[in-house]
């Protein structure tokens, strides 16, 4: 049986990571893609990989963590570093950040750039963003990508599939109208699971193993069974991150 695969979380910000880690195994994680935001982030990210054989690493500069003075610095990490990660993420747009919108774009834009040259996915931040972080990516020709944590038009999810992109559900499936209409509409085939750790869900400060939390909403949303959407989502991770030793799970309860 396929594990579950948590595809987008913060595990530089865990302080038990171990832990963290051992209790998602015990819930049948096989698989954890971490994200980075920025250079340190990256780094970390890099480092917990070499030591964990379940987690996955992804360089991202997230528009949050923007600041003109570092871009060169970011950008210039992840491309010399790009060879040992899955995936380009966290990146994307934000526009409730302080950071400004053009240099936000200016960023991102070369960010796509990396990703294209060096055949890696993205992982899409686009907080009031969701069109114009579509139209540039679909505009530089990109293949590869997953909007995480979707909340956009469902109109643009339309056009998001037919681009051949994922989305991502989360648990905040528990109480997120948006969201929970997002995993509605969105076919099994591209949807992906992901806990987006260490977030706070309503007092739940998420951790990897809370992907079933994810998966569980997801399968009562769709009313399809737990073990279906499981290996479904997982088959979607593997194929987008080229994911390689996934081979252990639990029966789902």
């Amino acid at each position: 049986m396929l594990p579950l695969v948590d595809t987008h979380a913060h595990l530089d910000e865990i302080e038990d990571l171990k832990e963290a880690l051992k209790e998602a195994r015990d819930e049948g994680v096989g698989g954890v893609i971490a994200v980075g935001m920025d250079k340190s982030s990256n780094e970390k990210t890099l480092s917990i990989a070499e030591g964990e054989g379940m987690v996955y690493p992804a360089l991202g500069y997230h528009p949050w963590s923007i600041k003109r003075e570092e871009i060169e610095d970011n950008l210039t990490f992840i491309e010399e570093n790009i060879q040992r990660c899955q995936a380009v993420g966290e990146v994307g747009l934000d526009y409730k950040a302080r950071v400004k919108k053009d240099l936000q774009k200016e960023v991102f834009a070369d960010l796509i750039k990396i990703a294209l040259r060096h055949r890696k996915p993205l992982i899409l931040h686009c907080r009031y963003s969701h069109k114009r972080v579509f139209e540039m990516i679909t505009e530089e020709g990109v293949k590869t990508a997953v909007f995480h944590w979707y909340t956009g038009p469902l109109d643009l999810l339309k056009e998001i599939v037919k681009a051949g992109y994922y989305i991502s559900a989360t648990p905040a499936l528990l109480y997120s109208p948006p969201h929970q209409e997002a995993i509605k509409e969105v076919p099994l085939e591209h949807l992906l699971l992901e806990t987006d750790t260490p977030v706070k869900y309503q007092g739940l400060y998420a951790r990897p193993k809370d992907v079933r939390i994810s998966l569980k909403e997801v399968a009562r949303l769709k009313g399809l069974p737990p073990e279906k959407v499981r290996e479904e989502t997982t088959k979607n991770a593997i194929r987008l991150f080229g994911l390689r030793g996934l081979t252990f799970g639990e029966e789902i309860k």
